[in-house]
């Protein structure tokens, strides 16, 4: 059964996705090397049969991770709620907030992923997959809609990076405004998480100077999983803030400065 799973493998994504024919046998094992192919690809063939919540679980318990969240008695557990969160770490915040609210909602739960993600096919059941960049094709829109059409929770990370350094403080880039607008559409009121985490000074290092070097490409995206395994045996803490009623995010704001305002929301449950 473990030979047919998707295991990670470097070599045939950049022959099959970057057009390298030959890659040089350095750039692989390099590539290798920070995004731990060869634990990632034992952990999947000895839970061969793992999926949901129950993987969830599992990746949790081999990384040492546990979550506390304060204010889940801020939410009525029989109403759908669009759950907004900031996005520290880039991955295990969300598999840590998403295995949460799964067990606090009876598995019915859904976050995004994009096209990197969306290999992990035991989490399938779990995603709302959504383009890299944060963009939605025709496919994924139709999805996205059903799922907030659906009575299912939506956790989501509306700034679509990761947190980056700026100004001497760690925090989001401005927040997209399209589950403001679908929050609306759909009648869900918004509740504002603030999830406490941060990423090694290296990472935010990595994004300044790649920066400064006016390179394009987030070169420090390759090291979200290395990141992901510096976290093993931490404890995060979350905060669940109040509901805000869909009906008040009226035209006195556009979807985009209900955006930012609720990013606001997020960032004060950090004092």
């Amino acid at each position: 059964m473990s030979e047919k799973l998707p295991l990670v493998d470097v070599e045939k994504v950049l022959r099959e996705k970057a057009h390298m024919k030959r890659p040089s046998k350095l750039l692989v094992w390099f590539l290798k090397k920070i995004i731990h192919q060869d634990q990632i690809n034992t952990f999947l063939i000895n839970h061969p049969s793992l999926k949901g919540l129950d993987f969830l679980e599992e990746g949790l318990k081999y990384l040492q991770v546990k979550i506390e969240v304060d204010g889940i008695e801020n939410v009525d557990k029989s109403k759908r709620y669009v759950f907004a969160s900031n996005h520290p770490l880039g991955g295990l915040d969300g598999m840590s907030m998403g295995y949460y609210l799964g067990k606090q909602f009876d598995g019915k739960i859904k976050f995004p992923a994009n096209d990197l993600l969306m290999n992990l096919t035991p989490l399938h059941s779990l995603f709302m997959p959504i383009n890299k960049h944060g963009g939605l094709g025709k496919k994924s829109t139709e999805i996205f809609n059903a799922t907030f059409e659906s009575d299912c929770q939506i956790l989501i990370y509306p700034a679509g990076f990761c947190s980056r350094w700026k100004k001497g403080e760690i925090c989001d880039i401005d927040w997209k405004k399209t589950f403001v607008t679908k929050a609306i559409q759909y009648q869900r009121d918004i509740v504002p998480v603030y999830f406490n985490a941060r990423n090694s000074t290296f990472f935010y290092i990595l994004a300044l100077i790649r920066k400064a070097l006016g390179i394009k490409v987030n070169i420090e995206m390759l090291f979200l999983a290395d990141e992901m395994f510096k976290q093993k045996n931490n404890t995060f803490k979350a905060t669940i803030g109040k509901p805000i009623a869909w009906q008040e995010l009226d035209k006195s704001k556009t979807s985009f400065e209900w955006a930012q305002y609720i990013k606001g929301e997020v960032y004060n449950l950090k004092k």
